[in-house]
């Protein structure tokens, strides 16, 4: 049995593991990418940021020309061509994994497609089309990432009944449909159906959707949504699902009411679960928690001295930035310098319509943990580039320490909120105070100055708004 070798063994080509394997490229180190799918990228490039944001932005088009009419626009009624949406999202896929591979090959990373499997902590078997290869390592770098979670009680093998995987690709447009769990997920891809013509009704099982956010980003989405959704519900539990002919028959239970309700279409969207298992772990000394997460250090390190874990397999915030901030930990650490995941600002986006975006500290953890923070706010409605798009829904805020000054927390919404929040980091990342943003100067007019306004309001002399005395 002949057995390659290579320094570095990386499992999972998304947006941690291909930053690992490049990483480690860079750094000298030969490396073997292992990806099971027939095409770079993992799920966030192929089956999930970039496909939904891309068909988000088809959505942002249909909705921009239908409210023109009052700026003295006018548009016909837009016609769906779904096929050719499909070719155009899919075209977009495809030109980036392609960019993936290229880098992959640029950088002499060899790139092996095949379902990987731990012998033992030092060797891995791969089931590849061309039959098994076996590969042997100094370190492993586990980055396989996480799939839709699907309860048992909802997977009845039919396909009206999605995950998101499925709703992106946008086989058909349910005339009805029926979205389970308020989440980002739920709540981004509720928007495209919305917009392209379905019937959406969002239920929740918590009291409140977009849990994690503070409340108050969330009531301009919450605005929005009720106008383009037909319902959203909270504290709502889904029992039960039956195939009924061409529909889904769902059982639900709100305030004690119990009801049966009928649907084109449902789109399962309640969490995620990590693609941890059938990996052979059992043959190494790596651990996973109650939850099936691998248990890893602040270094990313299990509890196999040669085998490491980033991204959605050790759980936490399940964001692709935040596995490849995690890639470069790992690669570092299993490189000899002194890396860890301490203290790192990790911004959140949710790509509704306004969008959320925050980092740092939000209100409602503050209030749990009982920290004193000063909370400042900027309304959009006194930004004149807000003003210039019909978008003033927004809302920039800062938390404050009232004692230092430094910014403990940013939460933004409205249009671009996400390209705005990185500014938040930065500043947070500095140690910055308010002081350090009001006194840059920011370009107008732009949203970003909202942010140096924010600054400004909490000593008081912010220009487009008067303070409350």
């Amino acid at each position: 049995m002949k057995t390659e070798k290579s320094d570095i063994v990386v499992i999972g080509a998304g947006p941690g593991g291909y930053a690992a394997a490049f990483y480690a490229a860079d750094k000298g180190k030969k490396v073997t990418l292992i990806e099971r799918n027939p095409r770079l990228g993992g799920v966030c490039l192929n089956v999930g940021c970039i496909p939904s944001k891309a068909l988000l932005h088809a959505a942002k088009l249909i909705t921009e020309a239908k409210e023109s009419g009052y700026r003295g626009i006018h548009f016909a009624a837009p016609t769906i061509d779904l096929n050719a949406m499909r070719a155009w999202k899919e075209s977009i896929v495809a030109k980036l994994a392609k960019g993936v591979a290229d880098l992959a090959a640029r950088r002499k990373v060899a790139v092996l497609y095949g379902k990987a499997y731990f012998e033992d902590s030092a060797t891995l078997r791969v089931e590849t089309v061309d039959g098994q290869k076996y590969l042997s390592f100094e370190k492993a770098i586990i980055a396989v990432g996480s799939k839709p979670a699907m309860p048992a009680i909802f997977d009845l093998g039919n396909p009206r009944i999605m995950t998101s995987t499925e709703a992106l690709e946008l086989e058909h447009i349910p005339q009805k449909l029926l979205i389970v769990g308020g989440g980002y997920i739920g709540m981004e891809l509720g928007t495209v159906y919305a917009t392209l013509g379905s019937e959406v009704v969002v239920v929740e099982a918590m009291t409140e959707v977009l849990a994690g956010a503070d409340q108050d980003l969330v009531r301009p989405v919450l605005r929005r949504a009720k106008e383009m959704f037909k319902e959203i519900r909270t504290g709502v539990k889904v029992s039960k699902m039956a195939t009924v002919g061409k529909q889904i028959r769902v059982d639900l239970e709100m305030k004690g009411e119990k009801r049966e309700e009928l649907y084109d279409g449902v789109l399962i969207s309640v969490g995620r679960a990590p693609n941890c298992s059938d990996l052979g772990l059992e043959n190494t000394k790596v651990e996973r928690n109650d939850r099936g997460f691998i248990a890893v250090n602040t270094r990313q390190e299990t509890d196999d001295p040669l085998i490491m874990a980033i991204g959605d397999t050790v759980g936490g915030t399940m964001l692709a930035h935040k596995a490849t901030k995690e890639a470069r930990i790992a690669v570092e650490v299993l490189t000899g310098e002194s890396s860890s995941f301490e203290h790192i600002i990790i911004p959140a986006v949710v790509f509704t319509d306004p969008e959320i975006a925050w980092c740092g500290v939000t209100e409602d953890e503050a209030r749990e943990q009982g920290r004193k923070v000063d909370v400042v706010k900027f309304p959009w409605s006194a930004s004149g580039r807000a003003v210039s798009f019909d978008r003033t829904d927004g809302l920039t805020k800062l938390l404050v320490d009232p004692e230092t000054e430094r910014i403990l927390g940013v939460g933004i919404v409205g249009s671009g909120a996400g390209e705005l929040i990185a500014e938040g980091v930065v500043a947070m990342e500095m140690g910055a105070t308010a002081r350090d943003m009001a006194e840059a100067v920011h370009p107008h007019p732009t949203l970003s100055e909202t942010l140096a306004e924010c600054a400004e309001a909490f000593y008081g002399y912010a220009t487009h708004t008067v303070r409350r005395p």
